[in-house]
């Protein structure tokens, strides 16, 4: 986590603590049996499971709230990021217990190099849903960007042992453990 401001560094690593601590907890209105589906679903099934779980955490219960949303993630899509963040941020103003308006803006924060409000905004996700495994993911992509090798490989895992086939997850911890890192992690 070199070259990054001191208070930056403590945030990532309380927030990474914290991550790690949660290992369950309220997951919107995703019923537990769907996220035991995804953990024993084979290399075929487990994307359409992972895509019921995201279409839940989707719905904020308001059709305003999810026309912000579409339009956060259609600019996100589009490269747009002031304007995503700007929709997103509406988002989150009226539905401050959505966490995947939290997670949307997160992502909008990241590719706009805006590291620290993305970090606030993983904190407020994973709050609020606990097993969100994509905030996971990206906590974990920022803290290996800053060099917290093992506290990332820790997310990463933590995510595989809710959805064993998350690719990027995989992927990220291949990458660690080839490089030589994963020894030590």
């Amino acid at each position: 986590m070199r070259n990054l401001p001191v208070n930056l560094k403590r945030h990532l690593a309380a927030l990474g603590a914290f991550v790690l601590l949660c290992s369950t907890g309220f997951a919107g209105t995703v019923a537990p049996e769907v996220f035991d589906r995804l953990k024993n679903a084979n290399e075929i099934d487990a994307p359409r499971v992972a895509k019921e779980i995201e279409l839940e955490w989707s719905k904020s219960g308001s059709a305003a709230m999810d026309l912000l949303l579409r339009r956060g993630r259609e600019a996100l899509s589009d490269g747009q990021y002031p304007l995503a963040i700007e929709h997103l941020t509406a988002l989150t103003d009226h539905a401050p217990d959505f966490a995947e308006g939290f997670h949307a803006r997160a992502e909008a924060y990241f590719r706009a190099n805006l590291y620290g409000p993305a970090l606030d905004d993983l904190e407020t996700t994973l709050a609020l849903n606990p097993l969100h495994y994509e905030a996971m993911f990206g906590l974990g992509v920022i803290l290996q960007e800053f060099g917290d090798l093992r506290r990332a490989a820790q997310l990463y895992r933590k995510v595989l042992a809710i959805y064993p086939s998350h690719e990027n997850s995989r992927e990220a911890l291949s990458r660690l453990k080839r490089d030589g890192i994963g020894r030590e992690l």
